[in-house]
């Protein structure tokens, strides 16, 4: 095997034990009527203890797909200051902002389960534990200068 080889398989072996169950998945749902919502939370609740255990740990996230406005329609009108700044630069992704304090493993593990990004402000720190958590779980993270 060549050098490169030896690494790549090295690089797979600690992304495997990293992150043992794979990547977490993300699937677009379709709420656009009370049917729709309801047969959603049918299906929750009837998810077996190993799929509610994905849902928990942020490893099964769901996103709210966006009905495309009809033809002719003015584009809903929101309030200014309503949207965040990722929702006004397009992306539907929550966004929870840390001004100050430590960002431990347990902001980082609700992060994951609510499926935000995290904003920190110039007087939060992030702990060595909690990057870790947030690079296995998916969880973005942005620090303001």
């Amino acid at each position: 095997m060549s050098d490169i080889e030896e690494l790549r398989a090295l690089v797979r072996e600690v992304i495997r034990d990293a992150l043992p169950q794979g990547l977490p998945v993300t699937e677009t749902v379709n709420l656009s009527t009370d049917e729709d919502l309801a047969a959603f939370v049918k299906r929750l609740l009837d998810l077996d203890p190993g799929q509610r255990e994905e849902l928990r740990s942020g490893r099964k996230r769901f996103r709210l797909a966006v009905p495309p406005a009809p033809q002719g329609s003015p584009a809903p009108s929101v309030p200014a200051g309503a949207l965040n700044g990722a929702e006004r630069a397009g992306e539907s992704e929550p966004v929870r902002r840390i001004e100050r304090g430590a960002v431990t493993e347990a902001v980082i593990k609700a992060a994951a389960r609510a499926g935000e990004r995290l904003v920190l402000g110039r007087g939060a720190v992030l702990t060595p534990l909690a990057r870790d958590r947030a690079r296995a779980s998916g969880v973005r993270i942005e620090k303001e200068r």
